[in-house]
């Protein structure tokens, strides 16, 4: 890596990552507060990150579990207990956040109704059977079309087999 004299550019590569990203949530808001203009001309580097973070997601998923899976040995604690605490206690301060922005900042939402042809499912079976050829699809194909219960089965199918 090239050395820099530059203090902005050696404080940015020490600020830790979670940082850096609340630093450019903060900028954001107050760019977006105090100057909505300036903020729309971002809109178009939103649409990168935001797509970008799309593309990633299934596959870092993919990686991720395998790699536990098949890192894991026999009889070492999974601690599992803690991490569905923290996901369910983050879920709630994410659905409290979430209800308490709607409130504050409503927005109308006037839905148009086109000649789709949507209709429920018919049964619990037509559900299932769609479960099931989402869990057997194409590992590829689930990637391509970020379909997570296939991505999470074919992970964890490889995890197991890889596991020594």
């Amino acid at each position: 890596m090239q050395t820099t004299n530059n203090p902005i550019i050696k404080l940015w590569r020490r600020t830790p990552l979670i940082a850096q990203i609340a630093l450019g949530l903060i900028l954001g808001i107050l760019l977006g507060i105090f100057s909505p203009d300036t903020a729309v001309s971002f809109q178009l580097l939103g649409s990168i990150f935001i797509a970008g973070l799309k593309s990633v997601a299934p596959i870092l998923v993919f990686i991720l579990v395998i790699s536990a899976i098949a890192n894991h040995k026999r009889g070492q604690s999974t601690n599992i207990k803690p991490l569905i605490g923290l996901y369910a206690i983050g879920t709630l301060i994410a659905a409290f956040i979430a209800v308490g922005a709607s409130s504050l900042m409503p927005a109308a939402l006037n839905l148009t109704t086109g000649d789709t042809a949507l209709s429920p499912p018919s049964g619990i079976t037509e559900v299932l059977s769609t479960l099931v050829f989402n869990i057997v699809t194409n590992p590829v194909d689930a990637l391509l079309n970020a379909n997570y219960i296939g991505i999470l089965t074919w992970a964890v199918l490889l995890g197991l087999g890889l596991q020594s």
